[in-house]
């Protein structure tokens, strides 16, 4: 009968065939432990388990000198680039050595808090081995510890049903457990240096869990013996491969690059660009009915990710459901800044992004009154914007809308673990040797957030199981990262984050205006979702105590991207609203509606009270502005490093 565990044929009527193997004898045990299923007879009785299926030895033996000759390869390879690379730069960029310094000297001061904790550890180890007995014995207890919900990283059969992962999966999570806790706990930390700890040691944790190597992950040993070994062969060419797209760092491959192409089966949305500077194109849609709404809708990305986020597929685009409901789209497309750029400031962006798509769709339409939205960077420029406005008197943005957007930095999540003025000045150093940051760095910053998912589940399905990635259109968007600029990094960086000047009246200036955020009069839209780790609700829900005109403000369920980039027809999710925006978010949570589906279509209708009125459909090029080039035009199309 076949053996779902491991995938391995067996009979208990059949002798075991034993082989001479080169095989390590802790690999052999573990194979063994794969193949028995716990029928309720302990592994010593006189039925015993059937040894897998084990490769060839003298296959396995040459797949074995393979591995060490790629492995030698790899620590040669990693070697000469950090040499060629030379050792500039700090010993410790990150800054952590301070914070888990400063932690040992408080956790020294109260060893016996220390000792009690050891204790627990202990006892709780105790029952497990007490339960892990119990089990060869053919009874089934409880487990001790279980992982939380969400945590797919055990969801092999094998973590369950098999005594020995079991007993590893739970002392993994016991550990885990008490490592956490016990750092949590210390006393005398300020806030950032608790924080710090807290983020660094998930990272420690993440990492040492047991799905992460070969001989602790049941699914990675079945595949190891099944193929005798080629999946690991598989895996170390991934590595090289990584290795030198990243030219000499470790840049894992998340998706399937050659399934997507920009323009062809990603970012289809028909329309041409009909405007540019050195910082954007302005791309106009084409319409997808007859009539639309007077006001044109302007859409401003993020400068950190590509504008196709919001037009990955028909199935998923936000551009394209937004002209199917009658709104003459317009979106910045940002330019992947090179060296010449390294100058481009802040108040630049705002004056060439929404300042002067302002002006060029006004000469495009003919219309001088627009709607906007802001995605995450691009809400905070949005904010900063109409500060300005305001100051002036320009009232040409009628609604705004911000979707994960930041504007009160004051709690900025997990994000300000990288923020300190050690790290800024090492990060300003590497910026101003090149003029810019490369996409890939911050790109590993926001992985760090869901190592798990973004980092360590890779790891496993490329190295481990060496196999390829998937073709999955939003991992294809999210390493399509893009430059920043040194002077705008910084500026963004210190101001926002560090300083947290936007919110503070006249704080800052851009354009020779004192930017004041509260006497912005624009009736707002604010999104947020619920499972947010760049932008975290409650802190974009701190933005609805800012402006003086009217707020509604929506959260959806999910995270930064899903949460947002959910079409309708899905069905997919929930989202809660209320009409009213009390100061506590804790407080508007209780009294929302929670709501099923997509939030789309509740933002849809309170925009339409801003159309401005219907008239007949506006193509690209209709009016004083000739068209370009065809959407989505050229600046999208360059890579960064």
């Amino acid at each position: 009968q076949a053996c779902p565990s491991c995938m391995t044929a067996r009979s208990k009527n059949t002798k075991i065939r034993r082989r001479n193997s080169p095989v390590p004898q802790n690999v052999v045990a573990i194979g063994r432990a794969i193949a028995w299923r716990n029928d309720k007879e302990p592994p010593m009785s006189d039925q015993s388990p059937q040894e897998p299926n084990l490769p060839d030895p003298a296959e396995f033996a040459k797949t074995m000198a393979s591995i060490a000759e790629q492995s030698q390869r790899i620590v040669s390879e990693f070697l000469s680039h950090q040499q060629g690379n030379g050792a500039n730069g700090p010993v410790d960029p990150l800054n952590i050595g301070s914070a888990f310094f400063e932690m040992t000297r408080q956790m020294m001061s109260d060893p016996a808090k220390l000792v009690q904790a050891q204790m627990s550890l202990w006892q709780d180890y105790m029952t497990l081995w007490q339960n892990t007995t119990r089990r060869f014995l053919g009874q089934e207890p409880d487990p001790v510890v279980a992982p939380e919900q969400g945590d797919y990283r055990f969801k092999d059969e094998a973590w369950d049903e098999n005594v020995l992962f079991d007993f590893v999966k739970q002392s993994y999570l016991l550990t885990s457990r008490w490592i956490q806790n016990t750092v949590g706990e210390v006393e005398g930390l300020d806030d950032k240096t608790a924080q710090k700890i807290d983020f660094y040691t998930r990272q420690f944790v993440d990492a040492m869990a047991p799905t992460n190597f070969v001989a602790t992950n049941p699914e990675v040993l079945r595949e190891t013996f099944e193929s005798g070994g080629e999946n690991l062969i598989n895996g170390l060419q991934n590595v090289l491969d990584d290795l030198e797209r990243g030219k000499g760092k470790l840049r894992i491959k998340m998706v399937d690059e050659d399934a997507f192409e920009v323009g062809d089966n990603i970012a289809t949305s028909e329309g041409k660009v009909v405007y540019q500077n050195e910082l954007i194109q302005l791309l106009q849609f084409a319409p997808l009915t007859d009539k639309v709404a007077k006001r044109p809708l302007l859409i401003i990305p993020p400068w950190i990710n590509k504008y196709y986020i919001l037009d990955l597929r028909q199935k998923n685009s936000f551009i394209r459901w937004a002209t199917e409901q009658g709104l003459t789209v317009f979106c910045v497309s940002w330019v992947n800044p090179d060296a010449k750029l390294a100058d481009k400031s802040f108040e630049d962006y705002m004056i060439e992004g929404p300042l002067a798509a302002l002006e060029a769709i006004e000469q495009a339409t003919g219309e001088r009154e627009i709607n906007a939205i802001g995605y995450c960077l691009g809400g905070t420029l949005l904010a900063a914007t109409l500060g300005h406005m305001a100051a002036a008197g320009d009232d040409r943005i009628r609604s705004a809308t911000y979707f994960v957007s930041l504007v009160d930095f004051e709690e900025p999540g997990e994000l300000g673990v990288f923020i300190d003025d050690e790290q800024l000045d090492s990060l300003e150093a590497k910026m101003d040797e090149r003029g810019y940051l490369e996409g890939s760095e911050m790109a590993t910053t926001f992985n760090m957030l869901r190592a798990n998912d973004l980092i360590w589940s890779f790891v496993i399905n490329n190295y481990l199981l060496g196999k390829d990635p998937f073709p999955f259109d939003l991992l294809y968007w999210n390493s399509d990262s893009t430059r920043m600029p040194a002077a705008m990094h910084s500026y963004y960086l210190r101001t926002m984050y560090q300083e947290n000047k936007l919110v503070q009246p006249g704080a800052l200036t851009l354009n020779e205006t004192p930017i004041d955020l509260t006497a912005i009069e624009t009736p707002t839209f604010i999104l947020s979702t619920r499972e947010d780790h760049i932008a975290p609700w409650k802190s974009a829900y701190q933005a609805t105590q800012l402006y003086s005109g009217p707020v509604k403000f929506v959260l959806a369920a999910s995270g930064h991207i899903a949460g947002v980039v959910n079409h309708p027809a899905a069905e997919k999710y929930c989202y809660w609203s209320d009409t009213k925006t009390p100061k506590n978010p804790d407080k508007w949570l209780d009294g929302a509606t929670e709501r099923p589906g997509s939030w789309w279509p509740e933002w849809r209708k309170w925009i339409k009270k801003y159309d401005g009125g219907q008239i007949k459909a506006r193509q690209p090029g209709d009016g004083k502005l000739e068209p370009i080039e065809d959407a989505p035009g050229s600046y999208v199309l360059v890579k960064a490093t």
